[in-house]
This record gives structure tokens, sequence and C-alpha cells, in this order.
């Protein structure tokens, strides 16, 4: 369905399509599009083709569908955000793919390792760009960290900490559809939705992991999957890391902390707390806000490789690794 004017972008701009314009592209992710120089976004699509109108209307966007294959086919799209829950992204992606357009896909790459396996094929047979939207990569708070790391501050790293917990929410305890919790798309649960992102940013900080391995159940009963996962790896670099992530617990509770033999770094995933950088000079402490639109910096990321201009910190490549370690720790692979 068409919505307002037809007329051509000019050439130098990307035209982007959002396959799924739910809940996550409200903020986070769909007004970075429009706010990128360089991209447009020209199109939405939602089953429900009122509810892909009313995002439309709201966001200023010329065009909206009730089918995902008239959007990704469209001649004035000419990249996907494929913005789904994981179960359904390689259906769309491998649609994508064989229209030749680039694109983005949400976290966790797909429902499984060999999912995402598959995904990376197509997009590298055909030379199309693949991202993927682990966004902590390209925030300043993370960046910070990273440049520390690599400045020396904490000297050669041996280790890597995570501890993530968190009550059941109102959802889990009423039985509700979520396909956080539903086995079949989300094997691990939250495990699969929340520590991809960390697990995906401890790649980034610290190299690919070498060894995992860990233990999942579930020890609340409230839905069928996962719900208290732990894990222990070993880095290329021979950093040694463990984590354990529960969401059955009383409180909130969540601390990442990276020791090197020099000093050690700590901060969070989620939680917007100061950065914390401890050596032998004494202790520092920054703050670094994130921006509104929390994809902001991944999508101008994603302009910025489209145009040659840079590599992207998060393509399918890099997602690959990640999934490969998430099913690892959960016993699927």
């Amino acid at each position: 369905m068409n919505q307002g004017s037809n007329k051509k972008s000019d050439h130098a701009v990307i035209r982007w399509g959002i396959v799924g314009c739910g809940k996550v592209t409200e903020v986070k992710s769909g007004p970075a599009y429009s706010q990128t120089e360089g991209f447009e976004l020209s199109a939405v699509m939602r089953r429900d083709v009122a509810k892909a109108k009313d995002y439309a209307e709201r966001h200023g966007v010329p065009n909206y569908y009730g089918d995902a294959d008239e959007l990704i086919n469209h001649p004035e799209v000419d990249a996907v955000y494929i913005a789904t829950p994981p179960d359904s992204h390689l259906h769309y992606a491998l649609k994508v793919a064989a229209a030749g357009k680039p694109c983005c896909v949400e976290k966790p790459m797909a429902s499984s390792y060999q999912e995402c396996v598959t995904m990376q094929a197509a997009f590298g047979e055909r030379q199309l760009p693949l991202f993927v939207a682990y966004y902590r990569r390209s925030l300043p708070r993370f960046e910070q960290v990273k440049m520390w790391l690599d400045g020396g501050e904490i000297g050669e790293v041996r280790h890597v900490t995570w501890h993530l917990s968190s009550p059941p929410n109102k959802f889990d305890l009423s039985g509700e559809a979520n396909w956080r919790t539903d086995p079949a798309v989300a094997y691990g649960g939250y495990f699969d939705d929340l520590a991809s992102h960390g697990l995906d940013l401890l790649v980034y900080l610290l190299g690919e992991f070498k060894e995992v391995s860990g233990v999942a159940v579930n020890q609340q009963g409230y839905y069928g999957a996962k719900d208290a996962v732990a894990a222990v790896w070993l880095h290329e670099s021979g950093a040694t890391g463990t984590g354990s992530w529960n969401f059955g617990s009383l409180t909130q509770e969540e601390s990442v902390t990276i020791y090197g033999n020099k000093g050690h770094i700590n901060f969070a995933i989620f939680s917007e707390v100061p950065l914390l950088l401890s050596n032998e000079q004494g202790e520092k402490e920054v703050f670094i806000e994130h921006p509104k639109h929390i994809q902001l910096y991944h999508v101008e990321n994603m302009q910025r490789h489209l145009t040659g201009e840079t590599q992207h910190p998060s393509t399918g490549e890099t997602a690959l690794h990640t999934a490969w370690v998430m099913d690892r720790i959960v016993g699927r692979i």
C-alpha cells in the first residue's frame, strides 16, 4: 500500500524499508534511519496493515505494507532492516538476499547457529552486505572501554566475569505468550535476548572465543525456555571468562569486570552506570550517556560502510561467531 508521494530519491540516498515495525523500532532504531545523513526511511511493513499505516503516519514514512514481499521487492527500497522476532529472521533475510539488497537483522541473528550459517552464506555468495544490530559495538560508552584496553591501561587481560540476574516479570508470572520465553523461538529464553548483546560485546572487546561450554536449566517452571545459565570460556588471546545469567532472582543485579595484570575495568552492559578504571595510577570514573535513539551510531556506521568509508563492527560474520558461542553455552552444539 502506498501513502503520499512516489517521487524518486536522490541516487546518493539509500532508501530503507523495515520489516516488522514494532516496539523496538519506535525509539531505539527506526528514527535513526531517518536521522542518518545519506539514509532515508521510505517504507515500513507489519502484518497488521493498520498498525503499519499508523507507524508510517506518526514517523513520516511515505510507504507502508502488510506484506513483506511487497516491501522487499519494491524498486524504491534499496536496503531492508528486519526487526521481527528471531524465528523469522532467516525467512525474511533469504528473501532480501534473493532481491540483491543489503540487510540489517535484529539481534540475535537467528534462532540457532545453523540458521545463522545459512543466512551468512546467502549474503556471502551474493557479496551483499549483512549487518546485525549488535549496536553496543558502536556506542561511545563501550568504545571508551575498548580504548582503555587497547591502550594498555590494565595491562594484559587475564580474565573477564559477567553476572546478570533479575526477578520474573509480570508476563512470566501470567503465562502470557512471549517470544523471549518460547523455546521454539528463543531456546535459552532471556539469555538469548539479553546475553547475546553482552557476549557479542565481549568478543569485540577481547577477541573471539576459542573454547566455551556451559549449563542451561529451567529453575522456575513459569515457561518452557531456559531461565538459568552459567558458562566458562577461553578467548583466543588466552584470557579466561565466566558468566552467569539468572532470571528468577529476587533483585536486579549486573556487573562486568575485566581483570588485567595491571588493573581492572568495571562496567555494565545494560545498566547506565559509570565506567570504572582502576590501575597503578589510581581510579578513574567516566560516565558517557547513550543517545536517545540507541542504534544511531550503529546505523551511521552502516552508512559509512555502504559508502566505503569504513568497516562496520557488527556484520553477519561477527554475529555468526556470537551465535556459535551462544549455542555452545546452552548445549545445542
